[in-house]
């Protein structure tokens, strides 16, 4: 099996060089049937590609312990999921998945636009290279396919991994940090044609929004698994691979805004080669934090070789990228011009300079540590007041443009129209501004200042919807006209929902910590939580500890929950087992986690009381459908797209 396994690597390895080197030599001597033949490399690269995964998967489904890998990350006590998730659980199986995920993207891609010939055919040779730096890492310095004599069992799995969301949050950030390939390879093989125009960018664009959906779910499923499982009752901790998954989804979710100005008015082309090299840079940077050993993190893994191969790669990619954007300056260069500092243009502009700031911001804060180290030889961390300020700084104007920016009219806006159009919101916005300190939510200004800015937004695309209807007639047709602005209305109002969940589980929450023996009580924020008992059980691959804790609120039971801890013998290891009580009321959640539990049975209870966090993964659901309605195959678009392209040689 593990013979069968190098070989399809080994194959997939001369594919990927093949559409690298005869593409290339295609596009230069403008040889179609090569092209052809390229192209039909890099589609076989996935076949090839997606038998070595499938050798890999049968290793791990059978425990083959005489895999390497395997004996890595598995044991024979690990259910049968887990040890499948072991596939993105170490270093070769995740390049393994970002090769196959890469050859599948590249493939569909290449199926898909094969009439634009020109454009492809300098497209593929990006892919290939990209794809051959994957698979020479696969052959040559990393492979999952080692063998040794087989121990009696495995070395098991880290238990924070043996969680349920750890089945689909990886694969979700790899199908959104190696989607950002597709945009990427586009655009320079757009570059290479000399073809300056929007087709790279209407070839690409449901690529680009697939890419960021999954990358923004993959998160925020992240998010969720710190939250149930790192027993340390938050969500987002600014760890160095959070921010480098974070990074590329701000990078292209400017590149996002950015092209409807370059597709609306033909303007800040050179910005958007610009931004979506930066995705694609910032997301081989993530791989290299995560892969190098270079940072200390919960998502990373141990020391390795790999981290010199991935920098040196990434150089490659930034001088390639840099090179050909500054050789392509006098095509990318617009005639059209900004007319008015106050038009949607604009706005749009302002977005994303924010956004690319507040990416920048945080990657200094990630490389600021591994420079110190390197030149002083001591590691001063970044801490978390750092990252706090600047999101302050660059989410909360963020938020509130996200309202303004749909409401202004194009080219130009007159201050008598703005006011006419910004009432309604900025009313709804004040009342709940004046409303809110009135409660005493005044004691956080950036939570306060979420709260109004969120209404002021939500506001705003009420107004959008309402208008929107009248002309129309109902919901169904007017998003059924303009998919893409609807849903990315309903994309702006799953932000809303993300701030608001963010400002009241973090700056209003409520901590409580207290040494409890069987019968004694404490409280937080109204509730009444008494220690009743302690007991054990044996899991499948581990021994549990848990409390029995008894809620009331007002002098009436409320639920029962079981805070403890997990021994996991084959791993030598314990985790904490957080229990949590969703309140319908609040929209927030009772978090309780046994710090302590001492041998005669007392018990270090910490309580975190966080109102209106479960809109933070209401969200997300808000999230996924605007995505998809913005994705959703537009009739009317697509005729346009048809006649603006019908003339142009393909």
């Amino acid at each position: 099996m593990a013979l069968l396994g190098r070989a399809a690597l080994l194959l997939s390895f001369g594919l990927v060089v093949y559409a690298l080197v005869g593409g290339s030599l295609a596009a230069w001597k403008r040889r179609r049937r090569l092209a052809l033949s390229a192209q039909n490399a890099l589609v076989a690269s996935f076949v090839t590609t997606l038998v070595a995964a499938i050798v890999l998967f049968i290793a791990l489904g059978r425990r083959d312990l005489s895999f390497v890998y395997v004996a890595q990350h598995t044991s024979h006590s690990l259910p049968l999921g887990y040890a499948l998730s072991a596939f993105w659980g170490g270093q070769e199986g995740s390049l393994l998945l970002w090769l196959l995920v890469l050859t599948g993207y590249a493939s569909l891609a290449v199926l898909l636009n094969r009439r634009s010939r020109e454009l492809i055919a300098w497209t593929v040779p990006v892919l290939g290279g990209i794809a051959v730096f994957f698979a020479m890492m696969l052959c040559f310095v990393s492979s999952p396919f080692a063998t040794a004599a087989a121990p009696a069992d495995g070395a098991g799995m880290d238990p924070s991994l043996q969680n349920p969301y750890m089945l689909a949050h990886p694969p979700m950030l790899y199908l959104g940090y190696v989607g950002l390939t597709i945009p990427f390879a586009f655009a320079m093989g757009a570059l290479l044609a000399r073809r300056t125009d929007e087709r790279w960018i209407v070839a690409t664009r449901r690529w680009t929004l697939a890419a960021w959906t999954f990358l923004g779910v993959g998160q925020l499923l992240g998010a969720h698994w710190a939250y149930v499982e790192i027993g340390w009752g938050g969500y987002y901790a600014w760890d160095p691979v959070e921010n480098a998954a974070l990074m590329p989804w701000l990078a292209a979710t400017a590149f996002l805004h950015s092209v409807m100005i370059q597709e609306k008015r033909g303007m800040l082309k050179i910005w958007n080669v610009t931004l979506v090299s930066l995705a694609f840079c910032l997301s081989i940077f993530g791989t290299f934090l995560t892969r190098s050993g270079v940072i200390n993190s919960i998502h990373s893994f141990s020391q390795s070789s790999l981290g010199g191969w991935f920098l040196g790669f990434l150089a490659l990619v930034i001088v390639f990228s840099v090179a050909l954007i500054y050789l392509r300056l006098p095509l990318l260069r617009s005639k059209t011009k900004l007319e008015s500092l106050v038009s949607r243009e604009a706005t749009f502009l302002y977005n994303n300079l924010l956004l690319v700031a507040l990416a920048l911001t945080i990657l200094w804060g990630v490389v600021y540590p591994l420079l110190t180290q390197a030149v002083n030889g001591e590691t001063r961390s970044v801490s978390k007041p750092y990252y706090d300020f600047f999101l302050h700084s660059f989410g909360l104007p963020l938020l509130l443009l996200m309202g303004i920016g749909p409401l202004v009219a194009w080219r130009r806006a007159s201050l008598r129209a703005l006011g006419k159009t910004f009432a309604v919101p900025a009313a709804v916005s004040l009342v709940t501004g004046i409303v809110l300190l009135a409660l005493g939510f005044g004691s956080s200004t950036p939570g306060l200042l979420a709260y109004t800015f969120s209404a002021f937004v939500a506001a705003s695309i009420a107004l959008e919807f309402i208008r929107g209807r009248r002309a129309t007639g109902s919901l169904s047709r007017l998003v059924a006209r303009n998919r893409r602005r609807y849903g990315g209305y309903i994309v702006h109002a799953a932000i809303v929902l993300l701030a608001i969940g963010i400002a009241g589980s973090s700056a209003y929450q409520t901590i409580r910590e207290q040494s409890l023996k069987p019968g004694q009580s404490m409280r937080a924020a109204g509730y009444t939580l008494t220690y009743v008992s302690l007991g054990t059980r044996q899991l499948q691959n581990a021994q549990q500890t848990s409390a029995v804790i008894d809620v009331s609120r007002g002098g009436s039971h409320v639920t029962t929950l079981h805070p403890g801890k997990s021994w996991f013998p084959v791993e030598q290891s314990s985790s904490n087992d957080v229990s949590i009580y969703h309140d319908p009321r609040s929209l927030g959640d009772v978090y309780t986690i046994a710090d302590g539990i001492s041998k005669n049975g007392t018990l270090d209870l910490k309580v975190l009381v966080k109102p209106l966090v479960n809109l933070v993964w209401a969200a997300g659901f808000v999230f996924v459908f605007g995505s998809l309605v913005a994705m959703w195959p537009d009739a009317v678009e697509q005729r346009k797209l048809a006649d603006r392209y019908a003339a142009v040689p393909v």
